[in-house]
């Protein structure tokens, strides 16, 4: 999609920021006005929500009967416990240890 946008003199295209970071030097950002002026996205804009509507989390899914084998169990933990750091290998932008701890909660209860 990037070469798309980019050599197309009209091209317009929407896309996560780690790809626009990636390719910075070949495109060109547009701001979103959500009703409070435009507001370019960032990583802070994004982080804070000031970058609404287009800015969402990654969720994680598993129905319920997955979510009773061991397997499913470590796998979600280890997600949990580790997104924070490998989401910012690929320029994703992790949540706050506190959102990430929540979640864990959530996830030990739930399987108990």
């Amino acid at each position: 999609m990037v070469q798309g946008v980019a050599t197309d003199k009209y091209g317009l295209g929407f896309f996560g920021l780690a790809y626009y970071e990636e390719n910075k030097d070949k495109l060109k950002l547009v701001g979103v006005d959500n009703g409070n002026g435009s507001v370019l996205p960032s990583m802070e804009t994004v982080s804070n929500g000031a970058y609404a509507p287009l800015s969402r989390p990654i969720f994680i899914y598993a129905n319920n009967s997955a979510r009773e084998r061991q397997e499913v169990k470590e796998f979600i933990s280890f997600y949990l416990k580790n997104a924070g750091n490998l989401v910012a290998d690929v320029g994703y932008i992790p949540l706050t240890k506190d959102e990430y701890n929540l979640e864990i909660n959530k996830f030990n209860e739930f399987i108990k």
